[in-house]
């Protein structure tokens, strides 16, 4: 079977499978090969290799994908595109597709049975609604990863490599920062795509640190610090904090840490650099 990486191909599984695109999953098919290809060698997928996709859609991104590694789990949340996805993956031997939302697929049982508990190599076409939730949670569940590459709205690539006082700066920023190492690989325009999105893409390939980037005590705290500092933005980091349902701190014990940290009681969240925020997390530990 042909590769799918173009319109007409695209277009002739849409039509014979009288496939309706839905908007409540973000769908947006790739159609472009060279950026197809160039994603797999970002990705740096080699034979070794277990890779999970988020995402596979009609299976565009997967024919390439099986091609270059070994295994590929591809997780799907439409059963539409089931049937479909078994007709165009028909001729790998090396894949497998879940028919799941990803966030309640348990992917470290998934990396420990088929990878030998070594880091996988996640690869997904995300859709916007759902991508800080979905990296925050391969993140946070410590499943062994080596490396994400991901294609997002460009805006979202830019959020996570941007640092305070932007107004792109927030959580996702912060989390990506602390676990890896952000690289945008390539622009995408969206006229590769179909169907047509209203604003340009952007891969981006997040490299697992070894280490986290800071020292924190106590990692799901700092988090919960840092979401209800971004939760009202325009609010002080004071009344962020007092206000959090997940933080059960006093105001007092909240603006003696902030004074301890030498900064203003005025002071808001998005000023505070990474290294801050675990600073605060750990003089509000004590």
């Amino acid at each position: 079977m042909a590769y799918l990486g173009t319109p007409t191909a695209t277009k002739f599984i849409i039509d014979q499978y009288q496939f309706a695109f839905q908007k409540k999953f973000g769908q947006n098919f790739l159609i472009d090969s060279n950026i197809l290809e160039g994603i797999v060698e970002s990705a740096e997928i080699t034979k070794d290799d277990f890779v999970l996709e988020i995402g596979p859609g009609i299976g565009t991104m997967t024919q390439y994908l099986c091609e270059a590694a070994r295994q590929v789990v591809a997780v799907e949340i439409d059963k539409a595109l089931i049937p479909i996805l078994e007709h165009t993956l028909s001729e790998y031997d090396n894949v497998e597709v879940i028919n799941q939302d990803v966030l309640k697929v348990d992917i470290k049982s998934l990396a420990e049975e088929r990878n030998n508990g070594k880091p996988i190599k996640v690869v997904a076409n995300l859709p916007y609604y759902i991508t800080t939730p979905i990296i925050m949670g391969l993140f946070e569940s410590g499943v062994p990863i080596e490396s994400i590459t991901i294609m997002v709205q460009k805006e979202v690539a830019d959020r996570m490599q941007t640092g305070p006082g932007s107004k792109d700066y927030g959580a996702l920023s912060l989390a990506v920062q602390y676990y890896a190492t952000a690289e945008v690989q390539m622009i995408v325009s969206a006229n590769c795509f179909m169907p047509r999105p209203n604003v340009d893409s952007a891969v981006i390939k997040l490299t697992r640190h070894q280490e986290p980037a800071v020292e924190v005590q106590d990692e799901k705290l700092m988090f919960q610090i840092i979401r209800a500092s971004f939760n009202q933005r325009r609010k002080t980091l004071v009344n962020g904090l007092k206000n959090s349902a997940e933080l059960s701190f006093s105001k007092e014990e909240i603006l003696e840490a902030i004074q301890k940290l030498g900064k203003p009681e005025t002071i808001r969240g998005e000023a505070l650099t990474l290294e801050e925020f675990a600073e605060l997390s750990n003089l509000l530990k004590k």
